[in-house]
């Protein structure tokens, strides 16, 4: 493939809902475009897009992939990403590369939750969008009824580039409502306006041209003039509505029948913004444009492992021109990078290229430090780009690897896997020792374990995370124990006499001491306090860290011979214990603000369902359309909420989740907790 000026380069985002026909629009892009010499299809597992084994399994796309199309003099970087909400990374990523979004909307359906959803991730990263009523040859397609419910929830903007001639068995073409001209087949060979629809296009085509002057001054002057408008002037007009946001173009298409599709190529490539119509990229102090000509600055937007060429880099070069056999400068780890060949990445497949100018797309095998959100430029002007921002986590999983060979590997392998998903956090639990593998959903954790059996031989099960429950005392209390061991030659003797007492929530252990008299030697008070602490940390009555509270060494008695630290660390460890039990131990847990942001019709079902789960609610907000309920929440409650949420509102709402506070347990869930404890120590005995 050859170099493309900044200037002929489109990068569209194709986003949508699951299951619209994104990969399939994709694919007859580039089979009517000459890039594949075959069709495929998802059913058939032999798309260009969707090449992962998982993919293939689930019939859906997991990942993003990047299509080259040529087009009319035009290079189109069509990002195809997933549609399902766990992989939701995946669209954040394709959203940072391009420079506009390909809404893809069912004839059918309409925008739907996941249209909501991939519409809010282009609106914050400022993209230009044009929409595409795909599957037009579905039973039951409505271009009418699909561009009403788009009016209604993205205003007067959405307006129609195109009408459909006939829908279902009969949809054969499309009307350009700019040219008035009408494309038939999968050719799209140019014919008349059926006659029959010549009223309807003419209105449209009004529309149309209202909405476009509307966006500029002079054409509006001409309009109202009722001097004649050129469709030069339109189309150039056209391109600059969409580029500022003003107007949401929609066409139509069949992707499965190849019907629409080259007009929407057309469409793409002559008023879609190329990476010149960007807005600036302030980075830092610096605001940056698509000059070819400046210092290379890029963007790594997806990292890959192909099982052939090793650790893939994906880049935008967002100034500048990135040359193979290079080196630039990772400006996040402040190491140098050597880049090898550049490819132009074609599903799976890469194609060397010389190089990559300002706002094209192409990826790097092997570089050694560099992971998605960093920004490669060069060491003597290194210029940081904005970070790109993924959202946190909602779905934890303990990892427990079910082989003695499994447990060497799984580490490094979780590592491997993190680096190319964004979307996965990995992180040890300091009270439990358990791995804990987090994600948005269960069908993300799925994924993961699926390729790391798959790609490195790992098996593993996946159990709920055990909550790090705590222990405290409610009242204060003390104990006098003594440890007395009596055997051939020293002995063992020590005598420890210790208070607990309860301190605000947060203040953690604290070990203090009182003794007068030296009737505990100075030497031993470490070991009690050693003693006092380790048992803390293994819980005295439910098994969990013990915290807010004071141990007070109060007094003890020592033995000239048989005293050691080893007496003492053992008699504090069972002084702490009978204290403990004799101040009536209570069980602390964590608990969470939730938010979650619900449609407004979802609301009352929300509060319902968290009210179940021991909530608190603190308020319930209204935010265009949708509500915005926080709570407080035991964790214990919620560990299973992303698929209890999923079900109450069909996908429609999403939820943020952090860390509060510590707070007590009623006591008939304690009693339970405690008498799994017990279970387990007998188990193990």
């Amino acid at each position: 493939m050859k170099v493309y000026a900044t200037e002929e380069i489109r990068n569209v985002v194709l986003i949508g809902h699951g299951s619209v026909g994104k990969t399939t629009l994709a694919e007859a892009a580039m089979f009517v475009s000459g890039g594949t010499n075959r069709l495929g299809a998802v059913e058939d597992q032999n798309t260009i897009s969707d090449y992962d084994d998982d993919e293939h399994k689930r019939k859906f796309s997991l990942n993003l992939a990047i299509l080259p199309v040529e087009w009319e003099g035009r290079k189109i970087n069509i990002i195809d990403t997933p549609g399902y909400a766990d992989f939701i990374s995946e669209v954040i990523c394709g959203a940072q590369a391009a420079d506009m979004a390909l809404v893809v909307v069912d004839a059918v359906s309409g925008p739907e939750v996941g249209t909501d959803r991939a519409w809010q991730i282009a609106e914050k990263a400022g993209l230009p969008r044009m929409v595409v009523v795909n599957r037009m040859d579905r039973e039951n397609a409505n271009f009418e009824s699909a561009l009403t419910a788009m009016r209604q929830r993205w205003g007067t903007r959405v307006t129609p580039l195109q009408l459909p001639i006939g829908s279902h068995d009969n949809f054969r073409g499309v009307v350009d409502l700019l040219h008035m001209k009408a494309y038939v087949g999968p050719n799209g060979d140019e014919a008349d306006v059926p006659e029959e629809m010549m009223a309807e296009a003419e209105k449209l085509r009004g529309e149309l041209i209202e909405c476009i002057v509307e966006t500029d001054e002079d054409l509006m002057a001409k309009y109202f003039a009722d001097e004649e408008l050129s469709e030069d002037e339109l189309r150039q007009v056209l391109h600059g509505g969409l580029d500022h946001r003003l107007i949401i173009p929609v066409a139509c298409a069949s992707g499965s029948k190849q019907i629409g599709v080259r007009q929407l190529l057309h469409n793409i490539a002559f008023s879609g913004p190329s990476p010149l119509d960007r807005d600036v990229i302030h980075a830092g102090e610096e605001d940056l444009t698509a000059d070819s000509s400046a210092q290379p600055v890029a963007l790594v937007f997806k990292t890959a492992a192909d099982p052939y060429v090793g650790r893939l880099t994906y880049v935008r070069v967002v100034t500048g021109t990135v040359k193979g056999d290079s080196h630039l400068w990772n400006v996040n780890k402040g190491a140098d990078e050597r880049l090898g060949t550049l490819y132009i990445q074609k599903g799976k497949e890469q194609e060397p290229v010389a190089e990559l100018r300002a706002g094209d797309i192409g990826s790097v095998a092997k570089l050694a430090h560099t992971q998605t959100g960093d920004t490669l430029a060069t060491k003597d002007h290194p210029v940081h780009l904005p970070e790109i921002q993924f959202p946190n986590p909602v779905y934890s999983m303990a990892v427990h690897p079910t082989s003695k060979a499994s447990v060497d590997k799984l580490g490094p392998s979780l590592q491997r896997l993190l680096e190319e998903d964004p979307g996965l956090r990995l992180s040890r639990d300091p009270s439990s020792g358990e791995l804990v593998l987090a994600g948005l959903g269960d069908a993300h954790l799925d994924v993961t374990i699926e390729r790391l059996k798959r790609k490195f031989n790992v098996d593993v099960e996946l159990t709920l995370p055990r909550v790090p429950y705590r222990e405290t005392v409610a009242k204060k209390s003390g104990a006098d124990y003594t440890h007395k061991k009596q055997t051939g030659g020293h002995g063992q003797y020590a005598r420890v006499h210790i208070e607990v007492e309860p301190l605000p929530r947060g203040s953690g252990l604290q070990f203090q001491e009182k003794v007068v008299g030296g009737s505990v030697p100075k030497e031993y008070i470490p070991a009690v306090e050693k003693g006092v602490l380790e048992t803390a940390r293994g819980g005295v009555f439910a098994g969990y860290e013990l915290t807010d509270c004071a141990v007070i060494l109060i007094d003890g008695k020592h033995h000239p011979v048989d005293s050691n630290e080893m007496a003492f660390k053992l008699a504090a460890s069972q002084a702490l214990k009978e204290a403990v039990n004799g101040s009536s131990g209570t069980l602390l847990e964590p608990v969470m603000v939730i938010r979650v942001f619900a449609p407004e019709v979802n609301a009352g079902d929300v509060v319902s369902d968290l009210n179940t789960k021991r909530a608190k609610i603190h308020g319930i907000n209204p935010d265009g359309g949708m509500s915005v309920i926080e709570a407080e929440v035991p964790l214990a409650e919620v560990q299973r909420y992303a698929s209890d949420l999923r079900s109450i509102t069909q996908g429609r709402a999403t939820f943020e989740l952090e860390f509060d506070h510590y707070g007590e347990v009623p006591s008939n869930i304690a009693a339970k907790v405690v008498a799994e404890h017990k279970k387990q120590l007998e188990e193990a005995h």
